[in-house]
């Protein structure tokens, strides 16, 4: 129980550092070089991480394999699955950085109409931006394997170094008013820094095995089938975690990204916060899978849940309660009177993902990961169209509006779980007449 506790705490730390830090750094750089210049920040941070969470989108299916390596004590296989990981990160990121590359003096064109800020910075920053995702999708690589080994201490601290040192270095420049391209070196700079760590640890619990890429085909071939529903589900919620931030500054101008990436800023660790405590959850389950019972699942899931549910309605009646006088505090009342209006929405559709938690990680824990995909696909698939109609209605409202809406069908995920754990006691919950359920379902592909 205390290591769970602490994977849980240095998972709330690996997520809170960044949020939390940018919520500090965001007065001074709003304050020092304007709003348009944090827009253009806050829109190039959102092409990175969306590239980087697309390039990544099968890392989870990487920690499930080299935990079940790893209690089988067969490490050759563990490295051979790292190696592959890396390789498939690898080609998704050099696709996804051209992609980006190609279209960023498109983009660049729409996001400076308003003339807040010159093309030519617009285009330099969505470049750096690009490739950045490459760097992010290796690093991924380095640490989804130190979480398969239940391993959160060093790849927390390394990653929330780089995160604090990123913005305190931001913070530094914006005072001396350098602009948003001075602030995106640093960061490429700090990346390749924490990436080359995060690698050295992951080497070391894999006993110095070499790390460079690979297409092992055994475990390629089983990477690509498990981790190609999380990777839709991953393409599924970029659209309404990182996506619209893009659409919204190439719409309506960076300045109007500032007041909903703010409330968006806020929102997030009802969700964001949960997942990252709560993912200790889906190693301990995915390494004992075949043997625990259903009951023993059944409680352990209730307790959990509680847990969810007691941390996120908290958090979100705070939020609801201070959250305008903390915008006001943090970026003036110019922007706390544009972001009073949607800051309910966005708060209680970050609080319905919140609550989604903990059955994503149980259902992927027990090879589930074609069912959570076409729910998080599918659901997101048909909020687009609603999004992007609600954004050109009503702007900034309707893009709030969509987020709770989104936030509200991710609680379907709890429908096939309980149909899987609900009734019965003896069979061990990741099974059907003796065949795991990741199996059963691999052999549907």
């Amino acid at each position: 129980m205390k290591r769970h506790m602490t994977n849980a705490a240095y998972g709330v730390l690996d997520y809170a550092s960044f949020p939390f830090g940018m919520l500090l750094v965001a007065p001074v750089v709003l304050h020092r070089i304007g709003a348009a210049e944090y827009g253009l920040w806050m829109v190039s941070t959102a092409v990175i991480s969306t590239g980087g969470i697309l390039a990544s989108g099968f890392c989870d299916a990487n920690i499930q394999r080299v935990a079940r390596l790893r209690g089988v004590g067969d490490t050759p296989a563990m490295e051979r699955s790292v190696r592959s990981m890396l390789g498939i990160n690898l080609v998704l990121g050099s696709a996804l950085a051209t992609v980006a590359w190609v279209a960023a003096p498109y983009a660049a064109r729409h996001i400076a109409a308003s003339n807040a800020v010159p093309t030519v910075e617009c285009l330099a920053a969505l470049r750096i931006a690009s490739v950045l995702i490459l760097l992010r999708a290796a690093e991924t690589v380095g640490v989804s394997t130190q979480r398969a080994f239940e391993q959160y201490r060093s790849t927390v601290q390394i990653s929330t170094a780089v995160r604090l040192l990123t913005l305190a270095t931001a913070a530094v420049l914006a005072l001396v008013e350098r602009r948003t391209i001075s602030i995106l070196v640093a960061t490429a700079v700090f990346m390749l820094l924490g990436t080359i760590l995060q690698f050295r640890q992951a080497r070391r619990l894999l006993d110095g095995a070499s790390l460079w890429p690979a297409f092992e085909p055994e475990a390629t071939r089983s990477l690509l089938q498990l981790g190609a529903f999380v990777w839709l589900q991953a393409l599924g919620g970029l659209i309404f975690t990182q996506f619209d931030r893009i659409l919204l500054g190439i719409s309506l101008g960076v300045q109007a990204v500032a007041s909903y990436a703010l409330c968006v800023q806020f929102a997030q660790p009802l969700d964001g916060l949960t997942a990252s405590g709560l993912n200790f959850l889906f190693p301990y389950l995915s390494g004992r899978a075949g043997v625990i019972s259903k009951a023993t699942l059944r409680r352990t899931l209730l307790k959990v849940l509680a847990c969810n549910l007691a941390g996120v309605g908290c958090f979100a009646v705070m939020l609801l309660l201070a959250g305008h006088w903390l915008m006001r505090v943090w970026a003036g009342a110019a922007i706390a009177r544009s972001a009073a209006p949607i800051f309910p929405f966005i708060v209680a559709g970050s609080a319905f993902t919140g609550f989604s938690v903990t059955g994503i990680y149980a259902l992927q824990a027990l090879g589930r990961f074609r069912t959570v995909a076409l729910i998080s696909l599918g659901s997101r698939t048909a909020m687009l169209p609603l999004m992007l109609y609600l954004l050109h209605q009503w702007g900034l409202a309707g893009l709030a509006i969509s987020r709770l809406c989104l936030g509200s069908v991710a609680l379907l995920v709890y429908l096939p779980l309980w149909r899987l754990i609900g009734a019965g006691s003896g069979r061990p919950a990741s099974s059907v007449t003796g065949v795991p359920l990741a199996l059963r379902e691999g052999s549907q592909l």
